[in-house]
């Protein structure tokens, strides 16, 4: 206790000497000055009593000491917070808003600003507080206080990784050549170690470049500096990577060709080398670039296929793995080509013939007729077999082949199954539907028409047969192409063709065309004349009875489908004549006048046309 006592009368001893107080008598440690002047001592601030304690005790002195103490602090305060700023904002951590004073970030400020290492739990501090920033400038520090040991530059007092000295380092650490600039740099800050050891490494790597000069053929090359283009290229050449073409270029421009084979016959080795383990040839000797079998793996690359001469070049050397790897490969082409839509052509079925891969030869087909049925609009035909004959007629059909009598009359007679429209208000109770349709229709015919209109075109054109142009346009009618129809018999002048039959027939045809685009004037005008030059045919009576239904003349009408039934026609072909008529009807009212004529005339044989009063 008196060691204490005795302890506490030396700091109250000291701190009035301190704080100019000594004239006060009491130096008890019990006293209140004690207290006070502690308390100034700790930063801690003073009550306006204890302020009035030492005006009423006559320490004028000491009141003002206290006060040049705490306006010394408060500048202090100040000039910390202000340095802490600065740091934030030159480590990237201006985000983080908390007081210096509470804060471990000052701390490690203070220790980047000295050069010295974070430990791991201050990384992990500075990660976890979002300062991504500011830890990638410490991990830069950090690399370089490692340079600055490493090439002897620790005198050198700056560590932020701005630093002119981090990059001349950095470029050391790469023994990439400095400038007169960088090298006097070092000089001028007396960091004499490191300009030494970037003389030796400059010295070292002149040796390598002349190496490498004579090692490439590239001596007649006059810049030595290790700042040339050339040493850099060199190098590239020597880490056996390719060169690119602005460096082949560059060489090709100093003259330096021989250079530019060596790297070129390097670059080839190598591939060369790949390839051979690629296609399993390794076992092969010739590793040349000259070698055939490099010019055989190269095109394999290309093409995915062997020429003749290259399979007998194999065979001959064993190396019938690289036959298997190259049909293996040409046969994935193919199925690829395939999937794509494309159709093979004849060498490549053959060749998938001679390699026995029929299996793709069947894909190519089955997706070959899937994709015609779909084009045609008869995808819902059964049968999936290349062997089906709609195949065989489709594939013609795409090349504009004409079909065979017997192909025809099969479109006609057969039928597919497509869905019915039906109509239910409880849909779920009742399963889809079928009913039979034509294969013989829409595009199919279309096409058909289409095909044979040409032919008998081009038969007109071959044989001067005006026969063969009531039939192309008979066709162009049939295929929805009435204005073809009619432009093939716009100039012909009728009063020069004597045949009376052929002029029937033309003007018959071409009356129709005008009525399927609704030109019934001209159509009548045709179909009259057609019959004045062939009163027995029963085509022309039979336009003009569709003529006037079309004008809703119904009476008319039959009249002239009796005459054209006198005269030969079927009558099932006048039905259809006025079925085509309902049909194509665009005015509602119209159609449910002609519909309701036909059931009251004959509700039997009519009986079809209730199924359009349904709809109406």
């Amino acid at each position: 206790m008196r060691k204490q006592f005795q302890n506490r009368l030396e700091h109250f001893t000291s701190l009035k000497s301190k704080y100019q107080a000594t004239k006060y008598n009491d130096s008890s440690p019990a006293s209140l000055l004690y207290l006070i002047l502690r308390k100034v001592d700790l930063g801690i601030e003073l009550s306006d009593l204890e302020f009035n304690w030492l005006g009423e005790s006559e320490l004028k002195e000491t009141l003002e000491a206290i006060k040049q103490e705490q306006q010394h602090r408060f500048q202090e305060f100040g000039n910390l917070e202000f340095e802490f700023s600065k740091l934030k904002s030159k480590y990237k951590a201006t985000k983080y808003n908390i007081s210096w004073q509470s804060s471990r970030l000052y701390l490690i400020f203070l220790k980047l600003e000295s050069g010295n290492l974070l430990t791991d739990s201050e990384v992990k501090w500075l990660i976890s507080n979002g300062l991504h920033d500011t830890n990638q400038i410490a991990q830069e520090v950090k690399r370089f206080t490692h340079l600055k040991s490493k090439y002897k530059a620790t005198q050198y007092q700056d560590s932020y990784p701005d630093s002119k000295l981090y990059q001349i380092l950095k470029k050391l650490e790469v023994t990439q050549t400095l400038s007169n600039s960088e090298y006097n740099w070092l000089i001028n800050n007396q960091l004499l170690e490191t300009a030494e050891i970037f003389k030796q490494q400059e010295s070292v790597e002149e040796a390598k470049f002349a190496e490498l000069r004579n090692k490439y053929q590239a001596n007649t090359h006059s810049e030595l500096s290790l700042s040339s283009p050339l040493y850099l290229i060199l190098q590239n050449i020597d880490a056996k990577n390719n060169l690119s073409e602005s460096e082949i270029n560059w060489l090709e421009q100093q003259g330096l060709s021989e250079t530019i084979a060596i790297a070129q016959e390097l670059e080839q080795t190598r591939e060369f080398a790949a390839l051979k383990a690629k296609y399993k040839a390794t076992e092969y000797q010739d590793s040349t670039p000259k070698s055939h079998l490099y010019k055989i793996l190269k095109r394999l690359e290309l093409s995915n296929q062997l020429g003749e001469q290259d399979i007998n070049f194999l065979k001959k050397r064993k190396l019938t793995g690289i036959i298997e790897i190259a049909n293996e490969k040409y046969a994935s082409t193919l199925k690829y080509k395939i999937d794509l839509g494309e159709l093979l052509n004849e060498s490549e079925i053959e060749w998938l013939k001679n390699n026995r891969r029929e299996d793709i030869i069947l894909l190519a087909q089955q997706k070959h007729f899937t994709a015609l049925k779909t084009k045609y609009d008869v995808l819902d035909y059964q049968d999936k077999s290349h062997t089906s004959l709609l195949y065989t007629i489709l594939q013609k059909i795409e090349l504009k082949e004409r079909l065979e009598p017997t192909e025809f009359a099969w479109l006609q007679e057969t039928k597919i199954k497509v869905p019915q429209a039906t109509y239910s208000y409880y849909r779920w109770q009742k399963e889809p539907q079928y009913e039979g349709a034509k294969l013989f229709s829409g595009k199919i015919l279309i096409a058909y028409h289409t095909i044979e209109a040409n032919f008998y075109e081009q038969e007109f054109q071959r044989t001067d047969n005006k026969w063969n142009l009531a039939n192309a346009s008979s066709h162009w009618r049939k295929a929805y192409e009435p204005k073809q129809a009619l432009q093939l018999t716009n100039n012909l002048e009728f009063d020069k063709i004597k045949e009376n039959k052929l002029k029937s027939a033309l003007l018959t045809s071409r009356g129709g065309a005008f009525r399927d685009i609704e030109k019934l004037d001209k159509a009548e005008n045709c179909a009259r004349q057609a019959i004045e030059h062939q009163p027995k045919s029963h085509h022309p009576y039979t336009l003009m009875g569709a003529i006037c239904f079309e004008r809703h003349q119904y009476s008319d009408g039959e009249y002239w489908f009796q005459e054209a039934i006198k005269r030969g026609a079927n009558p099932r072909d006048m039905d259809s004549e006025i079925k085509r008529v309902v049909k194509n009807a665009k005015d509602e009212n119209k159609r449910r006048e002609v519909i309701e004529y036909l059931l009251k005339k004959d509700s039997q044989r009519y009986s079809w046309a209730k199924s359009y009063l349904k709809k109406l």
